[in-house]
């Protein structure tokens, strides 16, 4: 049996964009590393329960293990020093499940 992939759920509000671009170059050296793929990346949503930011992602790795490394390497921790100061997030480091669908 393979090993469950990996994602990053995270909710953003930017309140500098200009700046945030840095954060987004600097990412992606880290995402590649590790493998990251996203599946989501912004786009219309809706809330129709709880709370919300602007922005949602959603980036899926080849392992959990794969994600939780990337986030705390090096060269994305340097990232976040880019990030932070223009931004809030909620960040979610979860295990993909491989078990039975409904239905299935």
């Amino acid at each position: 049996m393979s090993e469950n992939k990996g994602y990053w759920i995270a909710r953003v509000d930017v309140s500098d964009p200009e700046q945030y671009k840095a954060y987004v170059a600097a990412n992606a050296k880290p995402f590649a590393a590790y493998g990251a793929r996203f599946l989501v990346r912004g786009g219309s949503f809706e809330n129709p329960e709880g709370s919300h930011r602007s922005r949602n992602v959603v980036i899926e790795f080849p392992s959990y293990q794969a994600a939780l490394d990337c986030w705390h390497s090096a060269d994305y921790q340097a990232a976040i020093r880019l990030r932070a100061p223009v931004s809030v997030i909620d960040l979610v480091i979860i295990e993909g499940y491989g078990g039975p669908q409904p239905g299935g």
